[in-house]
């Protein structure tokens, strides 16, 4: 029996065509949950918490357990009592749902918007959306708010819109209105979609209809938010207004095919005033007649340069279509600024390139990065700049872009060399100082004019100083104004600051001012603060900080973000760079000199936490990292991904923090505990930088294995970027050290990475003896994982080398010890090696068994390379059973999934499995260009075996 499961609507299941019953509500949401997981196990926890909170029963455990029994019986009537369930598995702590994902809707409606993406195939978007049935699990309550159930809505409601787009684009205006009013009934002030709809009504005639909308719409966005519509709106309107023929054009142009134009700018400032003739000149120096590339906004600091350019660039963005970049250089950070090369590898990430393809010299990166940008339209707004050097490589080559910098400096070398123009930015103007003033603590600074003009004097007329002592008067109320700016007088000359004139020291008094009128725990958290090296934090890492709990975190950053001494942006908190300086100044004042090992040992273990949930079966390949003092890190299987994602950055910075404070061993353990996200991830740069800076860590310790197993680490780096010539000589440098201090488990780790390295060069003789002592070694030493890993690896060399019976039972020994020890990925991929065994041999059906069960676990997890592969094994199954058509499909998804992460290996093997494809049809010249892409790639990277594979493939193609 085929089963069939339904979670886009109504839950539901089906054996064939006959129903299935599920069960009570609760038996139902477990079932949701591990649908959910994408074929990931879920850990009891997990579920206790998704389905209980915080209030679980005593018998939690055994209430799933009795749930996952009655689950096994109605999903699985056939098998036998007591035997293993093949779909409904217990696995670590948790369970996992092994279904394949074409019987899955959520599975389904994935992959064709993935398809969709890749194509712009208006067919495929309109498959996805008949799935749709309604809210996922409409008749489960309980599973309304969960983050992954809010992701599959908006991804939804994202295709409707893109669908609308692309109907409309075609001249289906009815079918556009339709998709439209979907995505504006769910949220009516959806401006995108609003606009849509409007153009929708326009191209079908319905123009009245079409102006009662953005009239409603313009009142509900008055009455609710209380602003004015947004520049696509109010471009619809005009459109209707002059029945401009642009009402059915396409979507703006991206930068990389299916990937949207990056729109990176900072929030605008609020409560921005003044400069209304710097605004005009920036409009002047970048506008007709004479535009110019490069605009610098060069001042003191805190006068305003990055409101001022913000506030520019938000007003002028829609004459860039081809997107906005945007990048805090820390110029004036003494210990990290950024580096033009990692300002290039933030850029070309932005643009759409893989982390695979990024290259490694600067140069390379610089020319690329200009080849991306020719003929664009894109502004590039470069913050904080301290020199041209560090702006120089971060240039445009051609005309079309815009680049404003905002620096301290005049940066002359700009000037003279590249054409830039200058802006020059003083402090405010009186009236416009006078004006934010009013703005920002009411209208009681205008009651008392004298007042109000010196206590912008006291600040310096520098906008930041201002919004900082506005802040003040409010929290003095009822006190007068006369009374607040005296008080500020006399601890001015109490200073001994009066007569200086140098506006730093006039703001470091207002800051003093300020820090002065915090509680003491508030005043030590910003001292702290100001150590901290990453660009912002959140509430548990400030507790770590602090050395206490998040309650009282929360509480010092709300108080310093009243007091403008932090900036809140969302749940994370950033800090001026003058004022982290003016607090790291206090704190080394106070004693507290460089950061609290807490804050390091938060963020390993936190680090080491969300891996053990990501990569729970590799948990004992990663040093052991014992917990901190303080309350756990709260994360969950569905969490812990985007905890990295949003922590990278500062997880990189404290290492580097930490290398240079004689914090070493931190450096080291982060690098071992993040190899596998970063690299499954494809953050090579951020990868090599850390593993770089571990490494010189590493050398000055006294313990060299260390060095290498991150000489082992930075192999396998520059192996998932084809750099083969520099993965030999780390691995080859760690087989040596490992001889060295005789450790046999390290040195077999390097010979077995080098054994894998060697099968991509076609080195199989070679390979095979490294992998084969390295099972040898492990199975002695009880390491079952590294025995699996050398298994899996040695039957992929036997396929290579033709020897499909020893592949074969090489691959199913790694299967069975990663599924006795819980690796469900490592045992996806050796049932994806066994597929070829069985492919290779023309036994389609067990090969498409394997391949199904493999993308069952792949799905759903970060190992977008496994889905690829996977697919790729079913197109080849495909052709083999004359499926032409569903075999393209596969194929053509697989490619575009390798490119999309940069692995140009698979890239070359999916290639030649579409000239096998095409051959088989006939489409010789097709057949002819695939065979020939994938014989480039292979040569380019030195995959031997793929490039054999397209000679043979050319080669039996007719003259």
């Amino acid at each position: 029996m085929t089963l069939r499961i339904q979670v886009l609507g109504p839950m539901r299941a089906w054996h064939d065509d006959e129903p299935i019953v599920l069960g009570p509500p609760a038996q139902r949401t477990l079932l949701g949950l591990l649908v959910l997981a994408g074929g990931q196990p879920v850990g009891l926890p997990g579920l206790i918490d998704a389905i209980w909170g915080d209030d679980p029963p005593a018998s939690a455990v055994n209430v799933i357990q009795t749930h996952v029994k009655r689950l096994r019986r109605v999903l699985e009537p056939s098998r036998a009592p007591h035997s293993r369930s093949e779909l409904l598995p217990y696995l670590g702590d948790g369970y996992h749902l092994v279904v394949p994902p074409d019987r899955i809707d959520l599975l389904r409606f994935r992959r064709l918007l993935r398809r969709a993406a890749d194509t712009g195939a208006t067919e495929t978007l309109s498959e996805a959306m008949a799935l749709w049935q309604g809210q996922p699990f409409a008749d489960l309550p309980q599973l309304a708010g969960h983050p992954r159930v809010r992701s599959i809505v908006a991804e939804h409601r994202a295709a409707l819109a893109r669908l609308g787009a692309a109907l409309l684009a075609a001249g289906q205006a009815g079918r556009a209105i339709a998709a439209f009013e979907e995505v504006t009934a769910a949220d009516p002030l959806d401006e995108a979609g609003q606009a849509g709809l409007i153009r929708a009504l326009a191209a079908a005639g319905r123009r009245a209809q079409a102006f009662a909308t953005f009239h409603t719409v313009r009142r509900r966005l008055a009455d609710e938010l209380g602003v004015d519509p947004g520049a696509e709106l109010t471009a619809a309107h005009q459109d209707l207004l002059t029945e401009d023929a642009r009402a059915s054009a396409p979507a703006r142009p991206s930068v990389a095919a299916g990937r949207p134009a990056p729109a990176e700018l900072p929030a605008d400032v609020p409560g921005f005033t003044g400069r209304a003739r710097e605004l005009a000149e920036l409009d002047r120096l970048t506008g007709p007649p004479d535009p110019t590339m490069i605009a610098i906004v060069s001042g003191t600091a805190g006068v305003g340069k990055t409101a001022l350019a913000t506030r520019w660039a938000h007003r002028a963005r829609d004459r860039f279509p081809d997107g906005q970049l945007y990048i805090d250089l820390r110029g004036y950070d003494p210990e990290q600024p950024v580096s033009p090369e990692a300002a290039l590898a933030r850029f070309l990430r932005s643009l759409g390139l893989p982390g695979e393809q990024m290259p490694a010299d600067a140069e390379e990166r610089a020319a690329l990065y200009r080849s991306l940008l020719d003929r664009r339209r894109m502004l590039v707004l470069l913050d904080n700049a301290a020199s041209a050097g560090q702006v120089r490589p971060l240039l445009p080559g051609s005309a079309g872009s815009v680049v404003v910098v905002t620096s301290r400096d005049g940066l002359p070398g700009l000037v003279v060399r590249h054409g830039a123009r200058r802006l020059s930015l003083d402090v405010l103007r009186r009236d416009d100082a006078l004006a934010l003033l009013r703005r920002l603590a009411g209208e009681g600074v205008a009651g008392d004019p004298a007042a109000a003009d010196e206590l912008a004097a006291h600040c310096a007329r520098l906008p930041l100083a201002l919004r900082i002592a506005a802040e003040l008067v409010h929290r003095r109320a009822p006190a007068t104004l006369a009374s607040v700016v005296g008080e500020l007088a006399d601890h001015r000359g109490r200073l001994g600051l009066l007569s200086t004139g140098d506006p730093h020291s006039d703001i470091a008094v207002v800051f003093s001012w300020s820090y002065r009128d915090l509680p003491s725990g508030a005043a030590r958290t910003f001292r702290l603060l100001g150590h901290h090296p990453g660009t912002d934090v959140d509430v548990p890492a400030v507790a770590a900080l602090i050395g206490g709990t998040r309650e009282q975190a929360r509480e010092h950053l709300e108080l310093l973000a009243g007091s403008h001494l932090v900036q809140r942006g969302g749940d994370r908190f950033g800090m001026h760079d003058l004022l982290r300086a003016y607090a790291r100044d206090l704190a080394l004042k106070a004693g507290e000199a460089g950061l609290p090992r807490a804050v390091l040992d938060f963020y390993l273990h936190t680090a080491a936490t969300a891996m053990d949930l990501l990569y729970p079966a590799e948990r004992g390949r990663r040093p052991h990292v014992p917990q901190p003092p303080g309350p756990p890190p709260v994360l969950r299987d569905t969490t812990a991904l985007a905890w990295l994602d949003a922590e990278r950055a500062n997880l990189v910075a404290t290492a580097v923090h930490a290398v240079a404070h004689g914090q070493e061993w931190y450096a080291v353990q982060l690098a071992q505990v993040l190899l596998r996200y970063l690299e499954s991830g494809g953050h090579y740069t951020d990868a090599v930088a850390l593993h770089e800076h571990a490494l010189r860590a590493a050398e000055s310790l006294p313990d060299p294995r260390g060095a290498a197993q991150l000489r082992i680490n930075l192999g396998v780096l520059h192996v998932q970027q084809a750099r083969y010539e520099e993965a030999g000589a780390e691995l080859q440098r760690a087989v040596e050290l490992a001889r060295e201090v005789g450790d046999t488990l390290v040195r077999v780790r390097a010979l077995g990475n080098l054994g894998h390295l060697y099968q991509w060069q076609g080195r199989y003789a070679e390979a095979a003896r490294f992998l084969g002592e390295v099972v040898a070694v492990a199975r002695h030493s009880g390491d079952r994982a590294g025995e699996a890993r050398g298994l899996g690896n040695l039957g992929q060399v036997r396929l290579r080398q033709g020897r499909h019976e020893d592949a074969a039972r090489d691959l199913r020994a790694s299967a069975a010890i990663c599924h006795d020890i819980g690796d469900a990925i490592g045992e996806a991929y050796a049932l994806l090696y066994l597929g070829h065994v069985e492919s290779s041999s023309g036994r389609s059906a067990e090969a498409a068994d394997h391949y199904e069960r493999a993308l069952s676990v792949f799905a759903g997890t970060a190992e977008v390379a496994g889905t690829a592969y996977a697919l790729d094994g079913l197109g080849g199954v495909d052709v083999l059973r004359g499926e032409h058509r569903r075999a393209e499909d596969r194929l053509g998804e697989a490619l575009a999934l390798f490119r999309r992460i940069g692995e140009r290996a698979g890239e070359a093997r999916v290639s030649n499995s579409l000239g096998a494809a095409a051959a088989s049809t006939g489409r010789l010249a097709d057949a002819r260009a695939h065979h020939l892409s994938a014989l480039r790639i292979a040569g380019e990277i030195g995959f031997r075996y793929e490039q054999s594979r397209a000679e043979k493939g050319l080669a039996g193609l007719p003259a």
